[in-house]
């Protein structure tokens, strides 16, 4: 039961839900939620609420800038409750009031490092945050309905090696955000056209171009197919090839292999991103400039070939923008 209390929280008069000495299944819930974001350890988890949780509570409304209080407050359970939300928990999609939570907060996270601009990381499902998922959604081949479902989740979690490491911008700070790695600026300053001569590798070529338009809409990274004329003598060809693609006869071109071995395809290595800086300072000493970036084959562990090929095109384009970016230090040194 909601007990009345005068106690202020935050400056304000607050409900206690749930305080000292209580013990049962709402004790339980809120111990719970404290020990899965770390404040709790199981063998505390009790139903009663003693010393250990009151101070758990205390820290926890200290962490989220709240008042320092022992009780629950109602103002202390709504951030418990937003920031025990994990991405799948529910579905998520534009409505109001606006799906708040630690979930949202993820799906930000993951959407941003994956180049789909979001405004800012504020935990909060606007308009924002419903075209960079449907942005996503393209690029995926999903639905294109703006709900963070099932098949997004799904999604999203092939990809999770590739944006669950990258660390978040500043709290609440309103940019405009892009890829960790991949910088916008790297994708206006290269001009480079990417194409495949199978129908896998031509389609990771467009994928890579979606993503880089995506990231920032006046890329020059584009597939060959985003051409109306040739590209001018200052692009460099960049050639997505299968193993058992051969070099042009008579032409040296760098050629650079995505992994060593098949361990390495869990991650972009940075033995990768090695590789193909060496090989683009290379690629730009010859008329035009030409590289080829090797990929394993048609198929990443168990996906499908369309998750197969978005996954090398978002692994692809950031290790080249990273390759990229350190070219141009290099040059600057």
């Amino acid at each position: 039961m909601v007990k009345e209390s005068n106690k202020k929280d935050g400056g304000q008069q607050s409900k206690i839900i749930v305080r000292k000495g209580d013990s049962g299944a709402a004790t339980e819930d809120v111990q719970r939620k404290l020990n899965k974001l770390g404040y709790l350890k199981d063998r505390q988890i009790d139903s009663f609420y003693g010393d250990k949780t009151a101070e758990a509570v205390r820290k926890f409304a200290e962490d989220n800038g709240l008042a320092p209080v022992e009780d629950v407050t109602e103002k202390v359970w709504a951030k418990l409750v937003d920031a025990s939300f994990q991405l799948g928990d529910r579905n998520l999609f534009l409505r109001i009031p606006y799906f708040h939570g630690n979930d949202v907060l993820e799906l930000q996270k993951a959407l941003g490092s994956l180049g789909f601009q979001v405004r800012n990381y504020d935990g909060i499902f606007g308009t924002s945050t419903e075209r960079a998922l449907r942005r996503f959604q393209i690029n995926m081949g999903l639905p294109t309905d703006g709900i963070a479902g099932s098949q997004t989740f799904m999604a999203l979690r092939n990809l999770h090696f590739t944006w669950s490491d990258k660390s978040p911008l500043e709290k609440d700070k309103e940019v405009e955000v892009n890829a960790v790695w991949r910088a916008s600026e790297v994708l206006e300053q290269n001009s480079i056209c990417l194409f495949g001569t199978d129908d896998f590798t031509r389609d990771v070529a467009i994928r890579m171009s979606n993503l880089a338009r995506a990231t920032n809409p006046f890329s020059k990274i584009l597939s060959s197919n985003a051409y109306s004329i040739a590209p001018d003598k200052n692009t460099m060809l960049l050639h997505i090839v299968l193993p058992e693609e051969k070099d042009i006869k008579g032409q040296s071109i760098p050629r650079v292999l995505y992994a060593e071995n098949e361990e390495q395809e869990e991650n972009v290595s940075d033995a990768f991103i090695k590789r193909l800086t060496s090989a683009i300072t290379a690629a730009k000493k010859l008329k035009p400039a030409r590289l080829s970036i090797e990929l394993p084959g048609k198929a990443w562990v168990d996906a499908g070939e369309d998750r197969s090929a978005q996954h090398f095109a978002i692994t692809t384009l950031d290790a080249l923008c990273s390759a990229l970016e350190n070219v141009s230090r290099r040059k600057n040194d």
